[in-house]
């Protein structure tokens, strides 16, 4: 059972990852350093609450896709059209990730796909950045 403290750091670090993969600008990274190396024994819980996060973050970007008129063009749309669900793998990547979230829920790419897709490369991300760290 996870104490108070360790509780409240995977709570914080729920809310940054989720935060971080918005239109907001945010360190997640960082965040995941901080409970890691304050906790070590929470190393696969961090790793899923920081994933779930970033992903429901990333779908939040993909829902506001879908709520956008269909018309003009939209950044990274050439690519989600290329590849569909799977660019999603690439959500994770800084300044080209968010709008490939909003680019899928645009063109009405698979939710559940997407989603699935996202969450493999941002748990792929977090993996290397822990690893690095323990």
């Amino acid at each position: 059972m996870a104490s108070m403290d360790e509780s409240a750091s995977l709570w914080a670090l729920f809310a940054s990852s989720f935060l971080a993969a918005t239109l907001l600008p945010g360190g997640s990274e960082f965040v995941l350093a901080g409970v890691l190396k304050a906790y070590p024994n929470l190393y696969w819980p961090s790793l899923a609450i920081a994933t779930a996060g970033n992903t429901l973050g990333g779908m939040s970007s993909y829902l506001i896709g879908r709520l956008l008129p269909q018309r003009g063009e939209l950044k990274g749309l050439k690519w989600v059209q290329r590849y569909g669900s799977p660019a999603m793998l690439a959500a994770w990547v800084p300044i080209v990730g968010d709008p490939l979230c909003v680019a899928a829920g645009w063109l009405r790419t698979n939710p559940w796909l997407s989603a699935l897709f996202m969450g493999v490369g941002k748990f792929a991300r977090y993996l290397v950045i822990a690893a690095a760290i323990a």
